[in-house]
């Protein structure tokens, strides 16, 4: 017997912080450790139960296509629905507009949230709802769970004043009846319970419990962000020191110097260059007398006599002479 899940990955935003990056693709695409952003975060499910039939649902808005391109091409063998958010409306708002996706059991996970987690036990799930935590030393900037004297959570909160209750919500919740979640968010519309002009899933899920839901938190001791460029750079090591490491030299590595962890796409060309630690190169790459250091080149870029770290080069970008740190966008040439 197979169940089906629908996965919910909001992805409308701009990206803005992650500039200049994002000016030409949506951040989802951006590469860490050799794989789009939005890989790693469909790796998350691997661990679902073969029982599930998955469906995915995409909410899109912000250069959709190229997306919707990357997936065709890349993974096409994924059940995926689109649903498009042409205003920034908030979380729940986003959830609503695949409405008519949704029933059943349900994943929610923003798209610059990767965690590590084993999603086996869903199968056997009691619970109403789900929300993955992690401890942080200063919750002040996430939205909290707070706990009941039975374990359960009696409300989730944006922001809190204090730090007492440390555990942060990181993005990632589960569902037992997705249209039970379709109805909070209407009422919380109704109720027109937002923030800064944005409604946010929080006080959807504070309805549900309201209304009887059983709600338990489920903690992970690896959350990692890709919003900003640092935490693009640091997720990156992460990975690079956590299996993503494929450090060796080959046929294209010529009086070259390679300081692992690193990942070098086998077609990159690198000549008379120390690499590493903690640098990833894309698909066809040429680099040249360079040193190169705690750093993403994402495919096709031609990088030669400079010196660089703590950078991110976007595709098909050309960068010639003396850097120490640099961060641009596709298609862009420096040269000195």
């Amino acid at each position: 017997m197979t169940n089906t899940i629908k996965i919910v990955i909001p992805m409308a935003g701009l990206g803005t912080r992650l500039r200049p990056q994002t000016w030409s693709r949506p951040k989802q695409l951006v590469s860490i450790a050799g794989k789009a952003i939005i890989e790693h975060v469909l790796d998350t499910f691997s661990t679902l139960s073969p029982s599930f039939d998955i469906e995915y649902i995409f909410i899109v808005g912000y250069l959709s296509e190229k997306i919707k391109s990357f997936m065709k091409t890349r993974h096409p063998e994924l059940n995926i629905h689109y649903a498009t958010q042409l205003e920034m409306r908030g979380q729940s708002h986003a959830i609503h507009l695949a409405k008519e996706h949704l029933t059943g059991p349900m994943l929610m996970v923003f798209a610059d949230t990767l965690i590590e987690t084993d999603l086996s036990f869903l199968e056997k799930e009691t619970a109403d709802i789900i929300g993955w935590v992690k401890p942080v030393q200063d919750p002040r900037r996430f939205g909290v769970a707070k706990i009941g004297e039975k374990g359960w959570v009696t409300r989730l909160i944006e922001k809190p004043m204090d730090i007492q209750n440390n555990l942060a919500v990181v993005g990632f919740y589960y569902f037992k009846k997705s249209e039970e979640l379709i109805d909070a968010i209407e009422e919380q519309m109704k109720r027109n319970t937002r923030l800064k002009g944005e409604y946010f899933l929080a006080d959807a899920i504070n309805i549900m419990i309201e209304r009887g839901a059983k709600m338990r938190t489920h903690r992970v001791d690896v959350w990692l962000d890709a919003g900003t460029p640092d935490a693009v750079l640091e997720t990156n090591r992460f990975l690079l020191e956590h299996g993503y490491n494929n450090a060796k030299v080959s046929t294209n590595q010529t009086n070259t110097v390679i300081i692992p962890p690193v990942f070098i796409h086998p077609t990159a060309t690198i000549k008379h260059a120390i690499i590493g630690p903690h640098v990833s190169i894309g698909a066809e790459c040429v680099v040249e007398a360079s040193i190169i250091q705690n750093t993403i080149l994402e495919d096709r870029c031609r990088i030669s006599h400079v010196n660089i770290e703590n950078s991110l080069i976007g595709q098909n970008a050309e960068v010639q002479g003396k850097f120490k740190a640099i961060n641009i966008g596709d298609d862009t040439k420096i040269l000195t």
